[in-house]
């Protein structure tokens, strides 16, 4: 999905502020963990931006279904532990403190049935009185269709326009036609990406919560503004 972009992603999301999402998020993090422990995953880390920031206060792993993007983590943390996979099903036969999915990328699941899937999995990887937290992507209420929206990277070797239209959703997915025009060092290339996101309600998500065995809590900002569902796994430690 990201296979054109994830050498670019850095530089396109450089206004997104990882350090203070990641202290956010660390902050909620201190209130609710109930577990001794400081092993965090993160799942469908990207190129480990939030990491960079979390490692100061736990010891960080990475979860992403793009081998690109892990590449490009794994530059970023050597020696940090980064793991090829697919957030609905995963197996790293082990738990950890606290498992975070943030900058919406829960909503690449599609569907409501998949997106209960994955956080049972999350859940699973869970220890007692760890944390799981999501960070949701618009609901169908939210999602705008027809905004045009671009991003500029202007970097004295590397410029990057990238453009979009929010396409009207069809059954509840929200469809991203991502535009680049890239210049650098081999030239200039245009290529597109399709991306595809589920629109869930808040129940939805309550739901899928629930049926893992978690009680979800609702922060409505959350680390960037849209929002945060939330839950400390309720076995005792």
């Amino acid at each position: 999905m990201f296979s054109e972009s994830a050498r670019y992603y850095d530089a396109i999301y450089s206004f997104k502020d990882y350090a203070a999402e990641s202290a956010w998020m660390a902050g909620l993090l201190e209130r609710h963990q109930r577990s001794p422990g400081r092993d965090l995953l993160d799942v469908a880390c990207g190129t480990g931006e939030h990491l960079v920031h979390l490692r100061q206060r736990y010891r960080v792993e990475g979860l992403d279904l793009d081998a690109a993007m892990l590449e490009a983590a794994g530059a970023k943390l050597p020696g940090t532990p980064f793991h090829l996979g697919d957030m609905l099903d995963f197996d790293l036969g082990r738990s950890f403190d606290v498992v975070v999915c943030l900058f919406s990328a829960i909503g690449y699941v599609r569907s409501v049935d998949r997106l209960s899937q994955a956080v049972a999995t999350m859940a699973r990887h869970v220890r007692p009185g760890g944390v799981l937290a999501i960070e949701p992507w618009f609901s169908p209420a939210q999602w705008q269709p027809g905004g045009v929206h671009a991003l500029l990277v202007d970097q004295p070797d590397l410029k990057v326009a990238r453009m979009n239209r929010s396409e009207p959703a069809v059954n509840r997915l929200s469809v991203l036609e991502f535009h680049y025009l890239i210049g650098d060092s081999a030239g200039v290339r245009y290529v597109t990406e399709r991306h595809e996101l589920g629109l869930f309600e808040e129940a939805e998500y309550r739901a899928a919560f629930e049926q893992a065995g978690l009680t979800p809590e609702a922060d409505p900002e959350g680390p960037s503004g849209r929002g945060l569902y939330f839950a400390v796994r309720g076995d005792a430690p």
